[in-house]
């Protein structure tokens, strides 16, 4: 029998697991398969090994796995295929595929469009961009912010379009800020890359709120899970297409 694993990254904040959870619950309705649960890699619950247990206790034989993560790093990589294969072990009658992160597609490069015009109004070439990522060290990550950066460049026909990380790497949250000050745009728009609320998102509206009481005209557009495209991609994910490999090794 089929189901489908979802598993979040997790976070300490309580919005941030309520948000996720509630996108995944959503995603569920839209599907029609059984069983179908979620789980996170880390900080919230339940744990992937729970999750997992949970689709064979309800007679799973197959079962596609979707991260909800932006992009293929460490997480995706490494970490959730590790523990997969763990689990994997003790259910070896058990067929488990992994799919991709969301990745970078114009679909999503369209509603970040829209994101970004639905908090900011009409953009103009006089206004700036700063993309801020979670950040990783992996140089397949900021490949993929270039290759966000020039999409939304070219969509949106700015010329100042600047990527910082809020971890692991640089330019920092600080530095991102600090250029796109110092370039005398119309206004500055802060485009926080992350899917859900959190600690992270947090860090990015205190950051905004700090440069807007010293006069400077700059907003944030919030995350990006409220669009629709995010779910349809999750939901085609689940159908079973792009498959990265089976995860177990069997």
């Amino acid at each position: 029998m089929k189901a489908i694993l979802y598993i979040g990254h997790g976070t300490r904040s309580k919005l941030g697991a309520a948000e996720a959870k509630s996108f995944m619950q959503r995603v569920i309705k839209r599907i029609d398969v059984p069983i179908q649960e979620v789980s996170f890699l880390e900080l919230t619950e339940p744990p992937i090994e729970e999750g997992f247990q949970r689709c064979v206790d309800r007679g799973a034989t197959e079962i596609t796995v979707v991260p909800l993560f932006l992009l293929a790093a460490g997480h995706i990589k490494e970490d959730i295929p590790n523990v997969l294969r763990e689990i994997g072990a003790k259910h070896p009658h058990v067929r488990v595929r992994m799919q991709n992160p969301f990745g970078v597609q114009a679909q999503i490069l369209d509603a970040i469009v829209e994101i970004i015009r639905e908090s900011a109004g009409e953009v103009t070439s006089r206004d700036a961009l700063l993309i801020v990522g979670r950040g990783s060290s992996d140089p397949g990550i900021h490949a993929a912010f270039g290759e966000i950066a020039d999409g939304i460049r070219d969509r949106l026909a700015l010329k100042n379009v600047s990527v910082c990380y809020l971890a692991a790497a640089v330019p920092t949250l600080k530095q991102g800020l600090d250029t796109i000050s110092q370039q005398g745009a119309n206004r500055m728009i802060v485009l926080p890359y992350l899917l859900f609320s959190g600690l992270l998102l947090n860090e990015v509206k205190l950051n905004v709120r700090s440069r807007q009481k010293q006069g400077l005209n700059i907003i944030h557009t919030g995350t990006l899970s409220g669009h629709r495209v995010f779910e349809d991609i999750v939901i085609e994910r689940a159908s079973g297409k792009e498959a990265i490999h089976a995860a177990t090794g069997h």
